[in-house]
């Protein structure tokens, strides 16, 4: 094998139970950090200013 392996057990010797437990958690901890951005605030959004009064609207509370 010439890849190095994502997950080296230090200490212990796991079953195929909690080994897939350990991988189930790491997996769906990079999917999550992988996620979409967030939506930009409605202040950023570059189309408002540009609708029909939106130098009205700019003044208002949300």
């Amino acid at each position: 094998m010439s890849e190095q392996p994502y997950v080296r057990i230090v200490r212990g010797t796991p079953n195929a139970e909690e080994l897939a437990a350990l991988v189930g958690v790491l997996a769906l901890r990079a999917r999550t950090t992988a996620g979409a951005a967030p939506a930009p605030s409605r202040w950023a959004r570059s189309g408002r200013p540009a609708r029909t009064g939106g130098w009205r609207a700019s003044g208002l509370p949300a």
